[in-house]
């Protein structure tokens, strides 16, 4: 992006940042009440109709039985963006130049709306965390409706021109219920910045394709240690990615992003090959819920796998100023070789100071699927862990068979706590749409 584009760019957020400060100035001398039009915006009467709750079973059957007509979704989607963009030339200028993230991260979002119709309360918390989250986009409810215009044409198209009219109104009623939550959720977080600007304090290679970042923002950053942001290059405008904080809130206020080279081009090559010391970013709001409970009464469990670790690394450092008497914590942290655990020190000095850590690394060489069952292994072979708490993190070949071996040893899912893996959308479990 040229830098013309850069500055309307920000001149565009900017305008969006005082709108919301007059919103939020109005909302406090008077708060909005249903005629409010940012909701109206939305569609705030809800899908199912005024004064009627949404059916979102019947919805989710009607979408499954169509499927075959608009599947695979990445068909739908290509045609959803070029209809999108034919209406509105302009709104190519909010997505980055590269759309293969974006049409993935909407992909699964599909398949999660899809999957969890019958559960309006998980829907609906998911979509406001996402509404918060789009909010640093630039997205605002009119963006919605034109999203809702263009997916009701890709619809169509996907399904060689036909207009199926029990289909079409499934999804559009899908949609404007999961756009409900979000215009909540992001209407409810109009006092704090939709992302943060932040300046690169360390840049340190751990190896030719991994750097441990240290940022401080302009604005303090709310977050609890086992959560991640996105955060964006200025070398890729627009383009967001996945990260967490690999260091508990400090006083200091710096921010520490364990960050590994996914590929050539892409955010993770502008953080690890071209961001230096001085450097501008941006961050999105804190997200996720892999973290410790306010009252820790059971022993901890720590699977982490990869950059996983700095997951790990934010929530030893908490569980270090406020674990309770008695209570005890086992990490397995795996890697595809001893060179692979590229943060000894700071691993060492946790063993050092911490007492009631267990530490069990858990080397493999093969660099696949095989390694994350290595470490599901371990867990499994060194004892029952069903009365403990568990965090996982990782990739999707660490967090995928460790999740699965925890919930074989009857460890209940909601002691199982582990963030999104390969994104901010939670990957579809498709094979139980079969059931229905």
């Amino acid at each position: 992006m040229s830098a013309a584009g850069d500055g309307a760019y920000d001149e565009y957020h900017a305008l969006l940042a005082r709108q919301d400060a007059r919103r939020l100035r109005r909302r406090l001398l008077s708060p909005p009440g249903p005629s409010d039009p940012v909701r109206a915006a939305a569609g705030s009467a809800g899908p199912g109709g005024a004064g009627r709750p949404y059916d979102g079973c019947a919805d989710r059957r009607t979408i499954h039985r169509y499927l075959p007509l608009v599947t695979p979704f990445s068909d739908l989607i290509t045609h959803l963006y070029e209809a999108m963009f034919e209406q509105h030339p302009y709104l190519r200028g909010l997505f980055p130049d590269s759309m293969d993230f974006q049409r993935a991260h909407l992909e699964r979002a599909f398949w999660y709306l899809i999957e969890h119709l019958d559960q309006p309360h998980e829907v609906t918390a998911f979509c406001a965390r996402l509404g918060r989250d789009h909010r640093k986009l630039g997205v605002r409810p009119v963006h919605f409706e034109v999203f809702e215009t263009a997916l009701a044409e890709a619809l169509r198209r996907s399904a060689g021109g036909r207009r199926v009219e029990e289909m079409e109104r499934a999804w559009l009623r899908m949609v404007r219920y999961a756009v409900t939550a979000m215009v909540d959720g992001a209407e409810a977080r109009l006092a704090e910045p939709a992302y943060w600007n932040a300046t690169v304090t360390g840049h340190h290679l751990r190896a030719p394709d991994l750097a441990v970042l240290r940022v401080r923002t302009s604005e303090p950053f709310p977050y609890r240690a086992g959560q991640y942001t996105s955060i964006q290059s200025p070398r890729l405008p627009h383009a967001w990615r996945p990260y967490s904080m690999a260091r508990a809130p400090h006083r200091d206020g710096e921010l520490e992003f364990h960050v590994r080279r996914a590929g050539p081009g892409g955010v993770s090559e502008a953080l690890v090959k071209h961001t230096r010391v001085g450097d501008r970013l941006r961050l999105g709001p804190a997200q996720g819920t892999t973290t410790l409970d306010d009252v820790l009464t059971r022993d901890v469990l720590i699977v982490a796998g990869g950059t996983g670790w700095a997951t790990a690394k934010a929530l030893l450092e908490e569980l270090a100023t406020r674990r309770p008497p008695g209570r005890g914590a086992h990490l397995f942290l795996g890697a595809r070789t001893a060179d692979d655990l590229y943060d000894t020190a700071a691993l060492a000095e946790l063993e050092e100071r911490c007492p009631w850590l267990r530490v069990v690394p858990v080397i493999g060489e093969d660099p696949g699927p095989a390694g994350g069952l290595a470490v599901a292994d371990a867990v499994t072979r060194h004892g029952d862990w069903s009365a403990c708490l568990a965090y996982v993190s990782g990739p999707p070949d660490v967090v995928t068979p460790a999740v699965r071996a925890l919930a074989a040893m009857n460890l209940p899912a909601d002691r199982i706590r582990h963030d999104p893996v390969g994104g901010m959308v939670p990957r579809p479990l498709q094979p139980a749409l079969h059931g229905l």
